[in-house]
């Protein structure tokens, strides 16, 4: 076997501590058959005979912390309703102590899918913005709960959660932690400072423009690093894998392992989480990135957003 297939020792985990702070939503699935098409419009109609929930965005990632075998909290604003419940309940039930900061004036994020023949027909999304105050609340939370943790997660996905990103990465930093972010639009400079993002392809594409070729994608992403004060910049690829741009000049790709990719939804979130379970149990970088990898391919052969667990990596 090639050495460069090799994959790094998986370090011990049980004593990883990984904070993730972010976005949260509840993923609901309806599974139905599909026989016919609607005499009302030409729509499929579809007979939902089953029904999944699974926590979605930060939460996600803070399951597939726990899943790895990290001790993981999870900082986040929800509604004060039913799906803020059934988070609640899905999260302790994965081994991640949630602290959910309730805003009786948002509704919590839900990503209805329906799916017919185990393929995605529709998806219908509820969805608003929290309030200053209960963000308030949490950033003083968060101040009171970071020394207990090594490695902190920032999951924006732009739901208004994380409006003190700044603050959270300057507080995280001032105090020797390990920072990651999984960012989201096309301003970066908020994050300024962090240790490593988490881009991914067309993510990368909205900030610093289309390249034409390798040495011209490594120029943009290692120019962006500087500006942005990073420690690395990570960009999962999809199909082509994942790059990492160290300050050090080096950049480092690794292809993708996966064996056959059936959903990538949640891919991202299961990658910057193994980041994290690795770098807080002393795994360097480059090792941590590759058993990212490793774990994407993986997750992408489940269907939505899934975990991935370390009796999975070690049989692989």
């Amino acid at each position: 076997m090639n050495a460069a297939n090799v994959l790094p020792r998986i370090p011990d985990t049980r004593n990883a501590r990984v904070l993730v702070v972010g976005d949260v939503m509840l993923d609901r699935y309806w599974f139905g058959e599909v026989s016919r098409i609607s005499p009302e419009a030409p729509v499929p109609v579809v007979h939902v005979q089953r029904t999944e929930e699974r926590p979605g965005g930060a939460a996600n990632v803070a399951r597939n912390a726990a899943a790895l075998g990290a001790k993981c909290e999870l900082l986040s604003v929800v509604g004060n309703d039913e799906p803020a419940q059934a988070l609640e309940r899905l999260l302790t039930a994965d081994g991640v102590k949630p602290s959910l900061y309730r805003d009786a004036t948002l509704a919590t994020t839900i990503k209805l899918r329906v799916l017919g023949r185990q393929q995605q027909l529709l998806r219908i999304d509820f969805e608003n913005l929290p309030a200053r105050e209960v963000l308030n609340e949490k950033l003083e939370a968060f101040r009171q709960v970071l020394p207990q943790f090594d490695v902190v997660v920032l999951s924006d996905y732009g739901k208004g959660g994380l409006a003190h990103v700044q603050e959270m990465i300057n507080l995280a930093r001032a105090a020797g932690k390990i920072v990651l972010v999984d960012p989201k639009g096309d301003d970066y400079s908020k994050y300024r400072g962090a240790s490593l993002l988490t881009p991914n392809r067309s993510e990368l594409l909205q900030v610093v423009g289309r390249w034409k070729d390798e040495a011209d994608l490594t120029e943009r992403a290692q120019k962006l690093r500087a500006e942005l004060d990073l420690e690395a910049l990570l960009v999962t690829r999809s199909e082509e894998g994942m790059s990492l741009f160290q300050s050090d000049g080096n950049t480092v790709h690794e292809g993708t392992r996966a064996q056959e990719v059936f959903d990538v939804s949640g891919a991202g979130d299961t990658v910057i989480a193994t980041l994290a379970v690795m770098l807080a149990s002393g795994a360097d970088l480059v090792s941590a990135m590759r058993l990212s990898n490793h774990a994407a391919g993986i997750v992408v052969a489940k269907l939505g957003t899934a975990t991935v667990t370390l009796a999975e990596m070690l049989a692989e």
